[in-house]
């Protein structure tokens, strides 16, 4: 079974940055796209950004286009989100998540809190 273990969340103020990490094991990313989602209070689970296998392609939400980066390392094993000019709509539990066939794979979700 897939498991993906985030890092990286946290508390930061207004125009601040954070880089979000996601680790896989007990699979080889290399052969999945990967992708991390949020959820704010009382919304729904949105998609943030996508990458391809070799992270040639990778697609985001308009909302974060320009300030949010998803990048992937497959010889670590890690998927990377870095999010730059954070704003306080940015806070949300933010997850990476993996399609293994037609299995979908979640990491346990951590909280970024943006203060204005």
């Amino acid at each position: 079974q897939v498991q993906l273990v985030e890092s990286g969340g946290g508390w930061v103020q207004s125009g601040g940055s954070l880089r979000r990490s996601c680790v896989a094991s007990r699979c080889s990313i290399g052969y999945y796209a990967m992708s991390w989602y949020r959820q704010a209070p009382g919304k729904d689970r949105e998609l943030v950004a996508t990458i391809s296998t070799l992270g040639t392609n990778t697609n985001y939400a308009d909302a974060v286009k320009g300030r949010f980066t998803i990048s992937r390392d497959n010889a670590k094993n890690t998927v990377y989100l870095q999010i730059n000019s954070l704003e306080p709509e940015d806070t949300a539990v933010y997850y990476c998540k993996t399609r293994v066939r037609a299995d979908d794979y979640w990491g346990q979700g951590t909280q970024v809190t943006v203060s204005s």
